[in-house]
């Protein structure tokens, strides 16, 4: 089989396309055909080292496919030959065909498309975690969506509108607010040539934001902390800008502000039950087109590194795929 492996950390044109054996599984895993590898920002780390997981070298980026089944251990129940699925792996999807624990696997209903499927779990499963869960948004409630037009501030606009939110997209240029607003933002801030701070709270007239939704950090988050309202909520969810805050403390304290982190793949290894309602609920809104899982684009397997050098370079609006 073709697999893109990173034999060296470092930048994605180290990645090399190279034929390795076809997998075999274990008592309790499943080989999948992969029609599509989601990519996320989480690749532009990980092939350097930077990220918390540090897989051992040789290994494929691609935290997350779909595909269908095409051998089953014999400990394996509930799939068969045959079956569409998509899974989150953390890293290996890269590849013509992977090895997955059977209880990885969500079955992908016939009414929803295998690339949607691909790029529905990380993305979404993140904001849904953290706006439902940890954000605890409710309705009527104010929502500022930092890098609003990314795989995973697009999830956060769409999922802020469906839980009842205003939401307020900001970002860096005209057309990606333009996509943001195309997706269900209510207000937008671009944040390249506004002041961030003072414009969410103008448009809160001057109570701030409730919650806000963050995977760019860098100097924003402090400016968000600012303008966010009495018992308002940050959500850390990454740092896309490159640096990681430190906030002066005394901000919560006189807000009487949360700033809370959300590691959705250790939720989902310690929590599966609630993981697992989580994502049937995604693949519900996913199949009634209440979420968009836009694709912003599908590559071929060979130019794994230019996919991930655009996620690095900010240029995706949704997810990008490679597709063996």
């Amino acid at each position: 089989m073709k697999a893109v492996v990173c034999v060296e950390l470092g930048p994605p044109e180290r990645l090399q396309l190279v034929d390795l054996p076809d997998p075999e599984p274990g008592p309790d895993e499943v080989v999948i055909d992969v029609a599509y590898a989601a990519l996320n920002f989480f690749d532009t780390l990980i092939i350097q080292g930077k990220y918390q997981t540090k897989p051992a070298l040789p290994f494929s980026p691609g935290g997350e496919v779909s595909g269908w089944v095409s051998a089953v251990g014999s400990r394996v129940e509930g799939l068969v030959v045959g079956d569409r699925v998509a899974g989150y792996l953390g890293y290996g999807g890269c590849r013509e065909k992977v090895v997955a624990r059977a209880e990885a696997l969500t079955l992908v209903p016939e009414e929803l498309d295998l690339d949607r499927a691909a790029g529905l779990i990380i993305a979404y499963g993140t904001t849904l975690h953290a706006l439902a869960d940890r954000g605890e948004l409710r309705r009527g409630e104010t929502l500022a969506v930092l890098g609003a037009s990314g795989g995973v501030g697009l999830a956060a606009v769409e999922i802020g509108k469906l839980l009842g939110a205003r939401v307020i997209a900001c970002a860096s240029s005209a057309d990606r607010l333009a996509f943001a607003r195309e997706r269900g933002a209510d207000e937008i801030i671009d944040y390249s040539s506004e002041d961030l701070k003072a414009r969410l709270k103008e448009l809160t007239g001057g109570a701030g934001a409730d919650v806000v939704y963050d995977p760019v950090g860098g100097a924003f988050t402090e400016q968000a902390v600012r303008a966010l309202a009495w018992r308002g909520r940050l959500l850390v969810i990454g740092f896309a800008a490159g640096d990681i805050p430190r906030l002066p403390l005394n901000l919560p304290m006189l807000k009487g502000a949360d700033i809370r982190g959300v590691f959705w793949s250790e939720h989902a290894r310690r929590e599966p039950q609630a993981h697992a309602a989580e994502l049937a609920r995604l693949f519900d809104w996913a199949v009634d087109d209440q979420i968009s899982a836009h694709v912003d684009v599908v590559l071929p397997l060979a130019e794994t590194p230019e996919a991930i050098a655009r996620i690095a370079r900010r240029e995706a609006r949704g997810k990008i795929l490679v597709r063996p």
